[in-house]
């Protein structure tokens, strides 16, 4: 019985999708480096990047992180995917409950990254501290984080931050499940219309099913960033990870 064919991307096509940043910019830098290069040396084809989210919170570097990605999509076609800390980010703007919220999920490092001291920080009340926010963060990252997109499909692929309903298609899916689903997601079992490519939950490693691949390796905890490669039928992943002090780029084939 001939076995089903490998999963594809549109002819002509290459991806580079990246799982969770979290404010460490310093790996983001050299995982660019990285793709670039990667891109010249692979041939002619239309490439595009995808951000799977979560760009900000817990590391020390978000606001460069947003930054640097603004910047990276005006020299190439970059596709930014707003994950659940995007969401949180924003809404603190003028939700101070959610603000209180999002402090205590990372927030805190987003804020500081923006360069108030953490003495002004600490003295500041939740509702000055949300009027503080107004002025320190730039109007066009607000903008930019506004703009981000849900859902990317290419070819046999989805790309999204957290995962889908599996009880849905694509076309019924609610922003809410695509930035915070997991359990139902995770471990659903069934066929899905796609291979849903996904960052929000944290593996050791890239973890991949037959109908999933999660590429969220941690990057804030364990110092390692990742990529994943598609082109026609083939995946494979190119990772940046800070090793004793050091970051280094690793080109890994897909097990």
């Amino acid at each position: 019985m001939p076995s089903a064919p490998r999963p594809r991307v549109p002819e002509g096509e290459r991806y580079y999708v990246i799982g969770d940043i979290h404010g460490r910019c310093d790996l983001f830098d050299e995982l660019i480096l990285a793709i670039e290069e990667d891109d010249r040396q692979a041939g002619a084809a239309e490439s595009s990047v995808v951000l799977l989210g979560d760009l900000v919170d817990r590391g020390p570097e978000s606001a460069r992180v947003i930054e640097t990605a603004r910047q990276w999509g005006k020299r190439r076609k970059v596709r930014y995917i707003a994950g659940n800390h995007e969401e949180m980010f924003l809404e603190s703007f003028t939700d101070k409950e959610m603000l209180r919220h999002f402090l205590k999920h990372g927030g805190k490092e987003t804020v500081l990254s923006y360069g108030i001291k953490k003495k002004r920080y600490n003295e500041l009340t939740m509702k000055e501290l949300q009027d503080e926010l107004h002025e320190l963060v730039p109007k066009k990252h607000r903008k930019f984080l506004a703009e981000m997109e849900d859902i990317v499909v290419a070819g046999d692929y989805v790309f999204v931050h957290a995962g889908i309903n599996p009880r849905l298609s694509l076309d019924e899916q609610r922003s809410s499940d695509l930035r915070w689903i997991r359990d139902r997601f995770l471990k659903h079992r069934d066929p899905l219309s796609h291979v849903v490519v996904h960052g929000h939950t944290i593996f050791d490693d890239v973890e991949s099913t037959e109908y999933r691949i999660g590429i969220d390796t941690g990057a804030f905890r364990t110092g390692k960033l990742t990529s994943l490669v598609l082109e026609a039928d083939d995946r494979r992943f190119i990772q940046a990870q800070e090793v004793d002090g050091n970051i280094m780029v690793m080109h890994r084939e897909f097990a």
